[in-house]
């Protein structure tokens, strides 16, 4: 497995280039992966069927120029910025066949954040169907996705370390559809920060993932494919904050 640390200044590169490591893991060009990201800036994420209207606190993302994004994978509405550090694992059903099935792959895959976060100090636990919240209060640190390709899986998830959580109730509505485990509780009381040091959480989940090495950069099979990509642009970015336009799109 290769580790990539890349993070991107824009808010596109930084949800395209999951999807160019899944695309050419697909094609037989690369293999299994794990990267880390953060976002210099603020901008909200719509999953693959999430609703701006329903979501997104539309006045106020406008108002502060905040770039509302949709990514590929499923899962609910994140905001994305510094303080949240995002982990993505390209895994192969062949090589990783925990993966194959989609309920085992999230026990899987945040079996080994929860076991992460265990080895520095922070009691987590697994909340189905891809949460990760505080043991001693359930309050959510990490909300995780996934699109699953033929041959490949990417799973991309979120965790909270430092984060200006009052800015998530600015921008994000309470949402309809809610975890049993989360009641109705308000963003300011569901959403918490980990008391961890996130360059731990690079190296000991690295090392627990089996990395063999590390990429220096973006190759340029890597560039070309997210050139490609950012030419369907508005295929993730609702430009107007009118309408929900991409709602409902096919990959």
């Amino acid at each position: 497995m290769i580790l990539k640390d890349i993070s991107f200044e824009s808010p596109v590169d930084n949800i395209l280039y999951d999807e160019v490591l899944l695309q050419l893991a697909e094609q037989g060009l690369s293999g299994e992966v794990l990267r880390f990201w953060e976002s210099p800036v603020y901008f909200v994420v719509l999953g693959r069927i999430g609703k701006l209207m329903d979501d997104v606190q539309i006045q106020e993302v406008r108002s502060h120029n905040v770039p509302v994004l949709r990514r590929a994978s499923g899962g609910g509405t994140v905001l994305q910025g510094a303080g949240c550090m995002n982990y993505s694992y390209i895994l192969s059903r062949e090589k990783t066949p925990q993966v194959a099935d989609l309920k085992k792959s999230y026990e899987y895959i945040l079996g080994t954040v929860v076991d992460t976060l265990e080895r520095l100090g922070v009691r987590s636990r697994y909340l189905p169907i891809s949460d990760i919240a505080l043991a001693d209060s359930d309050r959510k640190i990490s909300g995780n996705a996934q699109k699953r390709g033929r041959h490949y899986v990417l799973h991309h998830g979120t965790l909270l370390y430092d984060f200006d959580l009052p800015l998530i109730s600015r921008y994000l509505r309470h949402p309809k559809d809610r975890p049993e485990y989360r009641g109705d509780r308000p963003h300011r009381e569901f959403v918490s920060n980990a008391a961890v040091d996130p360059q731990a959480v690079r190296r000991v989940l690295a090392e627990r993932m089996g990395v063999t090495e590390a990429a220096s950069g973006v190759s340029a099979s890597e560039e070309q494919c997210l050139r490609d990509l950012r030419q369907k642009a508005k295929y993730y970015v609702d430009l107007t904050l009118e309408t929900d336009q991409n709602n409902g799109r096919n990959d």
